[in-house]
C-alpha cells in the first residue's frame, strides 16, 4: 500500500509539472513567469496568477516568499530591476518610511529591512525614515538594515551585520555590528571599472514590465 501511494504521488507531481510548464510555455499571460526563470528575483506561477486577479492596486508589485514578512504600505517601496525585498525566506520588510532598492540588488534570506523606529517616550508612535539600497548591492544572510541607512551602487553587507550609519560611496564590503568598512573600492578608478553592470535580456521591476514602471510609479508609488 505505502508503494502504491508513493508512486501515485511521484506521478502526480511529474504530471503537474509537466502540465505547468506546457502552460508557460503556451499562453503569452505566463510570459513574464517564462522570461524570468533563470532571473535572481523569478516570476512564479501562482504568485503571477493571483496578482492578475487582484490587480496592480492589490497590494505588493513583486514576488514576496510566503515565509516573509511585509509590514506597512507597497508603496512606500521602489524595486529595482530584478530587484525583490522578502524573495528569499525569513526577511521582514518594514514600510512605513520609503525603501528604495536599486535595479539588480540582491537580497538573502532573514534579511531585515526597517525604515521606522519606536519612538522611545511613546513606542506606539513611530520616527519614520527611509532606506536607500544601491544597484548591483548584496544584502547577506541575516543581516539587518536600520532606518536613514543608505548604501551606494555594489555595496556588500557580510552576513549577519547590523548596519546602522550610511556608505553612500558604494563599491565597498561592511561587516560587522554595528558594520564598518573591511574592505574599500570607492576612489580606486581602476577596480571600479572592472565591476559589471549587467543587464538581463528581459527587464522587469518586480511584476512590472520596466518599460511600463515609470507610469506605474507616477500612479501607484509614493517614491
Amino acid at each position: 500500500m505505502f508503494i502504491l501511494k508513493f508512486f501515485y504521488k511521484l506521478y502526480s507531481f511529474v504530471l503537474y509539472g509537466k502540465f505547468i510548464d506546457w502552460v508557460i510555455g503556451t499562453f503569452p499571460f505566463f510570459k513574464p513567469v517564462k522570461q524570468t526563470k533563470n532571473n535572481e528575483s523569478p516570476i512564479y506561477f501562482k504568485q503571477w496568477l493571483k496578482y492578475k486577479i487582484l490587480g496592480k492596486a492589490s497590494g505588493p508589485y513583486w514576488p514576496i516568499h510566503k515565509n516573509s514578512t511585509f509590514r506597512g504600505s507597497w508603496k512606500n517601496v521602489y524595486v529595482g530591476i530584478d530587484a525583490a525585498p522578502g524573495i528569499s525566506p525569513g526577511c521582514y520588510i518594514q514600510a512605513l518610511g520609503k525603501i528604495f532598492i536599486g535595479d539588480y540588488a540582491q537580497i538573502a534570506p532573514n534579511v531585515g529591512l526597517i525604515s521606522a523606529n519606536h519612538f522611545m517616550l511613546d513606542i506606539r508612535k513611530h520616527v519614520i525614515n527611509e532606506i536607500r539600497i544601491g544597484s548591483y548591492s548584496r544584502i547577506g544572510m541575516g543581516s539587518l538594515i536600520l532606518p536613514g541607512v543608505v548604501l551606494g551602487d555594489f555595496t556588500t553587507v557580510a552576513a549577519g551585520s547590523v548596519v546602522t550609519k550610511s556608505f553612500p560611496k558604494g563599491y565597498c564590503v561592511i561587516s560587522g555590528n554595528p558594520a564598518e568598512i573591511v574592505q574599500d573600492y570607492s576612489d580606486n578608478s581602476s577596480i571600479i571599472s572592472k565591476f559589471i553592470r549587467y543587464k538581463n535580456e528581459f527587464e522587469y521591476n518586480g511584476y512590472i514590465p520596466s518599460t511600463e514602471f515609470e507610469e506605474f510609479r507616477i500612479k501607484y508609488l509614493n517614491i
